[in-house]
């Protein structure tokens, strides 16, 4: 162990280490102000999330926070257990359930300490030791005591390691949150892109509706393909996922050759496409050449195109913010959960130009794809990289290395 540093526990450290009042709120907003488990969400403490409650005068000075108290969620969900915040505030706030206040003894300071419990939450540590149950998970005194933790015995070391990593974390997540900005925004180019293009087609005709261009099948209802007509092994029977994932490698359920040859009306066929139905309505893909032979089931819609519009063309149109807008419209306004008929998607109006201008504006909206792609993978990999960089700082700065 490097020099001038020391071993122990989370017990041999705190000074104090005790639950919250249990008290019931006052929604008026009258009475002591009581932290709870929002007021520390953001990892700093939140005022403006404080609850409020009468407390005897025994209480208030028993569960009054000081200056430099730690709030730690005991009591949560299990990626949400282990979050920690200072309290820092010059207010009377007091202590409140599902929260362990956490103080410190003088040898190791209240920074310090809450930067490496932060660094515990950062790895990961509680999601693997808290109980599970129900609704919630938890972590108890008894287990928190025998964390083990390192720290400087010299407290100008200790304030060293917290000056380091305050601005080194500060500035790591203002490149992480400039990073998914980016990746938002290329998004935003990309469908921006798309929606220009679809507004500059120039119409050969007047445009057609979908129904005048599609052949539509509603995957099949009621207990016509139930759970009970599954088996291990056979043909395919494609779901949501298969078009909102647009894949169609994993396969979770099968049907025998008789069950497939009674529902050969709902059959896949390669450069058809299909949309999710219900919940994440409105995911498109295309059918690859290739597929395991197999039908779709009742979350999913068939279109089948007719030779004058491109699969291709089709898809972009109605994953655009357009098909989108007239999909609302023919609903009322109404976001639309679940499509029970697909009488609505048949009257909607298809900006129909020739094949040949069709063919240049997939070319258009395939190069620009490609390119977005390029982007995403390059600001997700810059956001893992960051998280790389965020852990490798906090493991040095505790083991002695920064």
């Amino acid at each position: 162990m490097k020099e001038g540093w020391k071993i122990a526990t989370l017990g041999d450290v705190l000074a104090v280490l005790k639950n919250g009042v249990n008290c019931k709120q006052d929604k008026s907003g009258q009475g002591q102000k009581i932290s709870r488990i929002e007021s520390i969400a953001a990892a700093t403490f939140d005022m403006s999330r404080v609850g409020y409650a009468s407390l005897s005068e025994a209480d208030r000075k028993k569960y009054r926070l000081e200056k430099g108290d730690i709030l730690f969620s005991h009591i949560n969900s299990a990626i949400h257990v282990g979050k920690t915040a200072t309290f820092d505030i010059d207010e009377d706030v007091y202590h409140g359930v599902n929260l362990l206040l956490m103080r410190p003894k003088p040898e190791v300071a209240s920074g310090f300490l809450n930067m490496y419990l932060k660094h515990l939450f950062e790895m990961g540590y509680w999601r693997t030791r808290c109980k599970q149950s129900v609704n919630q998970a938890s972590v108890n005194q008894q287990d928190i005591n025998r964390v083990p933790i390192r720290y400087p015995q010299n407290h100008s070391e200790q304030r060293r390691i917290v000056t380091i990593l305050d601005e080194a974390l500060e500035n790591i997540a203002t490149a992480k949150s400039n990073a998914e900005k980016n990746l938002q925004n290329a998004h935003e180019v990309f469908e921006g892109h798309v929606r220009s293009m679809f507004s500059r087609l120039s119409p050969v005709s007047e445009d057609l509706q979908l129904g005048e261009l599609c052949e539509f099948v509603r995957g099949p209802f009621g207990g016509s393909l139930t759970k009970s007509n599954f088996v291990s092994d056979g043909y395919a029977v494609y779901e949501q996922q298969h078009a909102i994932y647009d894949q169609f490698d994993e396969v979770r359920y099968f049907v025998g050759e008789a069950k497939f040859n009674e529902m050969k009306r709902f059959e896949l066929h390669p450069g058809e496409l299909i949309m999710s139905c219900s919940g994440t309505m409105g995911r498109v893909a295309i059918v690859p050449k290739g597929i395991r032979k197999g039908i779709i089931n009742q979350a999913l819609l068939k279109l089948s195109p007719m030779p004058s519009v491109l699969n291709s063309y089709l898809k972009y149109w109605m994953t655009s913010e357009g098909f989108q807008n007239a999909l609302s419209e023919y609903s009322g306004g109404a976001a639309i959960q679940n499509v029970a008929s697909v009488k609505v998607l048949k009257e909607i109006r298809v900006p129909l130009p020739s094949l040949e201008e069709q063919s240049k504006a997939v070319e258009s909206i395939d190069s620009m794809f490609t390119e977005i792609e390029r982007l995403e993978t390059l600001y997700q990999q810059k956001i893992e990289t960051l998280g790389d960089l965020k852990q490798s700082l906090l493991h040095r700065a505790f083991n002695g290395d920064l």
